[in-house]
């Protein structure tokens, strides 16, 4: 791959997964597994579900399903640049449906945090990848799949929260 920069062209190597991100790949892929089997477990509840958890499952299963592919394929191509910015706006759209699901008191969560952080590295994330700032696009990106993908994800099962409800029912 080769981009412009002033009048050079500079060959760019391509990145490869290391542990860490393999372990993220496959942990998202459990998870995505995990929130497939709940929604069909659940199916005879749907109805009850409120439009904007819809919207914020819906885009985050594909900011799921996405991520393994960007963790473990080739990147900086035109593919990935593709995938990036679908992975992007899902995460956006995850975080901003995020604040129309109130606690049963009517109120924000503590995981409503995560949802603020999200619009604030989601952006960098974009630009760090446009700007071939690659150090901070791929920690950036790194962080985000860690805090705001599988740990918020882990924590949608336990407490009596409904994927957990209908995975362990």
């Amino acid at each position: 791959m080769t981009f412009a920069r002033g009048r050079r062209k500079t060959r760019l190597r391509p990145i490869r997964a290391d542990g860490y991100e393999k372990l993220l790949a496959y942990a998202a892929i459990l998870l995505l597994i995990a929130v497939l089997t709940a929604l069909i477990r659940g199916r005879p509840h749907w109805p009850e579900v409120p439009s904007i958890v819809w919207i914020h499952l819906a885009t985050i299963l594909v900011a799921l399903a996405l991520t393994p592919i960007m963790l473990l394929r080739t990147r900086g191509d035109r593919p990935h640049r593709a995938l990036g910015t679908i992975w992007v706006v899902a995460m956006l759209a995850t975080a901003l449906a995020s604040f129309g699901i109130r606690t049963s008191g009517g109120g924000f969560g503590i995981i409503h945090i995560l949802s603020v952080w999200t619009l604030i590295q989601v952006p960098i994330i974009w630009w760090s990848a446009r700007t071939h700032e690659l150090a901070r696009h791929r920690s950036a990106v790194r962080g985000m799949v860690t805090g705001a993908l599988l740990i918020a994800g882990i924590f949608t099962f336990p407490f009596g929260r409904m994927l957990g409800t209908w995975l362990f029912a």
